[in-house]
C-alpha cells in the first residue's frame, strides 16, 4: 500500500518539479472524485489551463469559484455536455482542440447511478457508454494531442482498475449479462482496451483505477434495492470500509502526476512527479512500467490473480477484438451510411 503520507510528500513536490502551463481535461468534475480531484490539481499545479466537463452549471460555477481561490494564476473553462452520447463528446473534443494543441492530462470519472438496461438515443448501454465507450471516444480524440505534450502525458480513467473478472467476448456492450457480473466485465474492458491503445502511443501512460468505497452522490442517488444497501454500509460501516472522499482526492492526483506510472517509452525523467526514495516504478499490466496501469484504491498495481486472467484474455487476441468492436460502434453513430 502506498501511505497516504507518501501521496501527499509526492504531490507537494508539483508546483517545483512539474512545469507551469500544464493543460488538463476533466470529464465527469461537477461532483464527487472528479471534482475533489480537479481542485487539488488546480491547488499544486502552476498557472494550469484546466476544462471542467459536466452536466451542471451551478456546480460548475462553484467549483470554478473555489479553484479561483485556490489558484488564482489559473484558468478554469466550463463545457456542458451529457457525455454518454457519442456524438456530445466529438462536439465537445473538437470545441477543446480549437483552443489547444496540447494536453497534458485527461481525467475520466464521468459516472451515474444506473443499475437497469436503459439505453441512450445512440442505443448504447448506459452503463457502458458512460464508463466505457464515451471514455474511449475521448482518449481517441485527444491522443495527437496527449503525443504531442512535454513532460506530462497521462490519460487516468476511475472505473475498476485491480477488480477485472470474467470477460463475455460475445457480449461486449453488456446487453444481457448479469448485473453482479457487469463490474468485473467492464473493468476487463477497460484494461485490455487501453491496451490496444497503448500499443500506439508509447509516450503516453494510461491508468485505470477502481477508488474503492468513496461516499459521493453517485452512492447518495443509487436506485432501488442495492442503493439502500450501499447507502446503509456506508452507514453503518463507512468508518472502516470507506475511503474519505479528500483522500480518493489525493490518491488520483497522484496517480495523475507520479512518475510511478511512466509511459511505455520509459521517459521516467520527463513523466511526472520524480519518485521518492524505497519507490519503483509500477507494475504495469504487461511488465513493470508499461505505459498501462491497472490499480486499487490503495495506488497499487493488480493482484497476480488479475494479472494472470489478463494475460489469458491478452493470448486469445481479446484487446484486438475489443478494438474492432469499438470502432465499428463509432463507426456505427457518427458516419450516416453506417446507419443504413
Amino acid at each position: 500500500m502506498v501511505t497516504l503520507a507518501d501521496v501527499k510528500s509526492s504531490n507537494a513536490l508539483i508546483p517545483s518539479t512539474l512545469p507551469p502551463g500544464l493543460v488538463a481535461v476533466f470529464v465527469g468534475a461537477t461532483n464527487g472524485i472528479g471534482e475533489v480531484t480537479l481542485k487539488k490539481f488546480a491547488k499544486q499545479s502552476r498557472q494550469p489551463r484546466v476544462y471542467l466537463v459536466g452536466r451542471s452549471q451551478d456546480a460548475a460555477d462553484r467549483i470554478i469559484a473555489e479553484c479561483r481561490m485556490l489558484n488564482s494564476a489559473g484558468e478554469y473553462i466550463y463545457i456542458k455536455a451529457d457525455v454518454s452520447l457519442i456524438r456530445v463528446v466529438d462536439e465537445v473534443c473538437d470545441s477543446i482542440k480549437a483552443k489547444e494543441k496540447t494536453i497534458n492530462l485527461l481525467f475520466l470519472s464521468a459516472g451515474l447511478p444506473v443499475l437497469d438496461r436503459s439505453e441512450t438515443s445512440e442505443h448504447l448501454h448506459l452503463l457502458a457508454a458512460l464508463t466505457f465507450y464515451s471514455r474511449f471516444r475521448f482518449i481517441t480524440n485527444f491522443l495527437p494531442l496527449l503525443q504531442r505534450a512535454s513532460g506530462l502525458r497521462r490519460v487516468v480513467t476511475v472505473a475498476g482498475g485491480g477488480i477485472e473478472g470474467k470477460l463475455d467476448s460475445t457480449d461486449f456492450p453488456a446487453l444481457r449479462i448479469r448485473f453482479i457480473a457487469i463490474r468485473g466485465h467492464i473493468a476487463t474492458l477497460i484494461t485490455l482496451g487501453l491496451e490496444s491503445i497503448a500499443r500506439n502511443a508509447p509516450e503516453v501512460s494510461f491508468v485505470h483505477d477502481y477508488p474503492g468505497t468513496v461516499s459521493t452522490a453517485l452512492t447518495k442517488n443509487m436506485p432501488g434495492i442495492l442503493g439502500y444497501i450501499a447507502r446503509a454500509s456506508i452507514y453503518f460501516f463507512g468508518r472502516w470500509i470507506c475511503v474519505p472522499l479528500e483522500e480518493s482526492g489525493e490518491r488520483h492526483l497522484y496517480l495523475a502526476t507520479s512518475a510511478r506510472f511512466p509511459p511505455a517509452s520509459g521517459d521516467g525523467d520527463n513523466s511526472g512527479v520524480p519518485l521518492g526514495d524505497g519507490f519503483d516504478v509500477a507494475q504495469g499490466t504487461t511488465g513493470a512500467g508499461s505505459g498501462v496501469y491497472s490499480v486499487g484504491w490503495d495506488c497499487e498495481s493488480a493482484s497476480a490473480a488479475v494479472q494472470k486472467l489478463l494475460a489469458g484474455y491478452r493470448e486469445k487476441g481479446l484487446p484486438e477484438d475489443i478494438w474492432r468492436h469499438t470502432e465499428s460502434e463509432f463507426k456505427r453513430i457518427t458516419v450516416p451510411e453506417a446507419r443504413l
